[in-house]
Parts: structure tokens; C-alpha cells; sequence
């Protein structure tokens, strides 16, 4: 008789099976290929995907949902292109994308309320990868899911800038990411000057 005995997965702090520690190992190896060397722009946002066709490094190449609209939001057009050249293109920006949960949350139907919880349960973990292993230029919060750790966020040494929308991350994972991609890509492009 075999038991599964879960334990908190390090990338998000939630109980964690075999299947979802092997999921998150995918997501890094994919998000490792394309880290640029040199990050001028880390782009922050709440929790991984749950879907693999909205997780921006995904080799499938859809780019649907945050993956999407993060690319039109970076100047970075998918138009007969393979998702290795888009993913090429992206790093060579400068950019890379992480998430402060490196892992969807598990239980949707309990996202909304779970989440503000084990994102400030990562707040420092995040904090330190950031000033310590990615080094950006600056970080750029897109998720509005954010919002509710912002201030405790901003509080913390990060070794870089933070740009934000009027006080606020962009809304890149509400249904309306036109004007906010319009205005993350102004803030992108007027603070790389």
C-alpha cells in the first residue's frame, strides 16, 4: 500500500503532490530557458496560470489570457511567429515574468481567498530572489491581485524601482487589459530612457 505524504511546495507555500512539484520543475525549466542574462524589466505577477496555454513560457506557443496580453503590453508581436522566437524576442528585451506564487492555486473555487494569504506567506522569499538572484532594473507588478500586498510589497528591500499604474500594479488579469497594456507599455517605454 503506497501513501503520498504533502508537503508545502517551496514556490507557493501550498500542500504540494508529486504531480504538482512535477508541474512547477516544467514551469521553471521552461521560464529558465529564457531568462536573460541581464534583467532590465522583471514583470511581477500574482500566481501561475492555471491553464499551460496562458503561462508565457509554455513551448505550445498559444500565448492566450496574462501570456497575451503581457506580450502586447512588452511591444512584442506573436504574428507568424514560432514561441520560441517570440520567447527569444522577449529576453532579448530584457524581460522576464515571474510569478510571486510560482504555482496556480490549487483549489479555484477557494483562489480569491486564499491567495492574498499565501502571497504575503511569500512576500520575503519573493523579495530576496529578486534582489538577490534576478537583479532587475526595475520591478513591474501586472496583476491587480497584487493589490492587497502592495503596501507591504513596496515596504520591502528590493534593490530596484518599482513601477506601478498611479499607485497601483497594471490590471493585465482583468477582462479590459487594452488600457492598462496601453499604459504599462508607456511606463515600460518612457522609464527605459
Amino acid at each position: 500500500m503506497t501513501s503520498s505524504i504533502e508537503l508545502p511546495c517551496d514556490g507557493c507555500g501550498q500542500n504540494a503532490s508529486t504531480e504538482h512539484i512535477a508541474r512547477r520543475l516544467q514551469r521553471l525549466e521552461w521560464a529558465t530557458r529564457y531568462r536573460p542574462v541581464h534583467i532590465h524589466t522583471l514583470f511581477l505577477g500574482s500566481a501561475s496560470p492555471q491553464k499551460q496555454e496562458e503561462f508565457l513560457y509554455s513551448p505550445n506557443g498559444e500565448f492566450l489570457g496574462e501570456a497575451g496580453a503581457l506580450l502586447e503590453a512588452a511591444g512584442v508581436s506573436t504574428a507568424g511567429k514560432t514561441a520560441e522566437a517570440v520567447h527569444a524576442e522577449f529576453q532579448r528585451a530584457g524581460f522576464f515574468l515571474t510569478h510571486v506564487l510560482e504555482c496556480p492555486v490549487e483549489n479555484e473555487s477557494a483562489a480569491t481567498t486564499a491567495l492574498p494569504s499565501l502571497m504575503e506567506q511569500r512576500l520575503t522569499a519573493v523579495a530576496v530572489r529578486i534582489r538577490r538572484s534576478l537583479k532587475p532594473k526595475r520591478v513591474v507588478p501586472i496583476s491587480r491581485a497584487l493589490e492587497t500586498i502592495l503596501e507591504k510589497f513596496v515596504a520591502l528591500p528590493l534593490g530596484c524601482p518599482l513601477v506601478l499604474d498611479d499607485g497601483k500594479p497594471f490590471a493585465l488579469d482583468e477582462s479590459d487589459t487594452q488600457k492598462a497594456a496601453t499604459r504599462l507599455r508607456g511606463a515600460v517605454g518612457a522609464s527605459a530612457v
